[in-house]
């Protein structure tokens, strides 16, 4: 009777092993899949002053990120260094990632439009923020569903063979979209997509120092 009994709790336990086996193989199964599904790169974009700390959602993008890259892409796109006949079209192709298409086709009409004005050839243009007109929250309206409209106020000056032909300050209102296309190319996930309202417009000199 003792052997029959051992053999049967040796049987009951091995029974328990292979339940055991069964129920991690499944949750290796479980864990695989899991793992297979993350995704392989998460966005998180971080506020430029994080010296007071920052609790930032995954996905959330910050007013200051919207300002941040408006206006470096609509500087890279308004900076000539040489010829604007040339240097015009190559930044509108350089930056296309970081434009959606319409946009860029309402670039590329606005310099055909001026190259026929004769308002490119030789020309040299840069531009930058005024000096009393940084990032404030007031700066950026959120759209809601992923579109944001952030007011640059820059100072825009074009030369042709060294002499200045065009100074003026520029309130540009930027609309900004989600544009999470090629991330390869584009890894801030947003893109230009023209301007809200009459479009930018010459600033008076009340409204500089705002």
């Amino acid at each position: 009777m003792r052997y029959w009994q051992a053999l049967d709790s040796t049987k009951a336990h091995v029974q328990s092993l292979r339940l055991v086996i069964v129920v991690q193989l499944l949750i290796i199964g479980a864990l695989w899949w899991g793992w297979h599904q993350a995704p392989e790169r998460i966005r998180v974009y971080h506020p430029p002053d994080l010296r007071s700390g920052a609790v930032q959602p995954l996905g959330e993008v910050p007013p200051a990120t919207i300002w941040a890259f408006a206006y470096y892409i609509l500087q890279q796109l308004n900076h000539w260094p040489e010829n604007g006949a040339r240097d015009y079209g190559r930044q509108i192709f350089r930056l296309a990632p970081y434009l959606t298409p319409a946009f860029r086709f309402q670039l590329i009409a606005d310099m055909e439009l001026r190259g026929q004005r004769g308002e490119l050839a030789a020309r040299r243009r840069g531009i930058q923020v005024l000096s009393t007109a940084g990032y404030e929250e007031r700066r950026v309206d959120i759209q809601g569903n992923g579109t944001w409209v952030a007011w640059l106020d820059m100072a825009i000056e074009e030369t042709v063979q060294g002499m200045t032909v065009k100074q003026a300050p520029i309130r540009y209102p930027v609309r900004v979209v989600r544009y999470d296309v090629d991330p390869e190319s584009n890894p801030w996930g947003l893109a230009l997509d023209g301007y809200a309202g009459d479009g930018p417009r010459r600033l008076e000199a009340s409204e500089i120092v705002q």
